[in-house]
C-alpha cells in the first residue's frame, strides 16, 4: 500500500468497514510510514475536536460548509 491508498481508506479503518486482507495492508503501512501515521493521529484529533465543540458555536454558513465537505465522506 502506498501513502495515497492509505488516506482514501482511513475513514473506513475509523469506522472499522475495511475487509480483512485490506486493513491488514492497511496497519502494515501504518507501522512502516511516520508520515501517515501522523496523519491518522490528525485526522483522529480533528474529529475529537469537532465532536465537542457544541453546535450552536458554528454559524449557519460554517455548519453547512462542514456537512457538505464531509456529507459523502464514507462512499467509495
Amino acid at each position: 500500500m502506498n501513502c495515497d491508498e492509505f488516506v482514501e481508506l482511513v475513514t473506513a479503518f475509523l469506522d472499522d468497514a475495511l475487509d480483512p486482507e485490506t486493513e491488514a495492508r492497511f496497519v502494515e503501512h501504518l507501522a512502516l510510514c511516520e508520515g501517515c501515521e501522523r496523519y491518522l493521529d490528525q485526522f483522529r484529533t480533528t474529529i475529537d475536536e469537532l465532536g465537542r465543540l457544541p453546535p450552536e458555536t458554528l454559524s449557519p454558513e460554517t455548519r453547512n460548509a462542514l456537512l457538505g465537505a464531509f456529507r459523502d465522506w464514507h462512499n467509495p
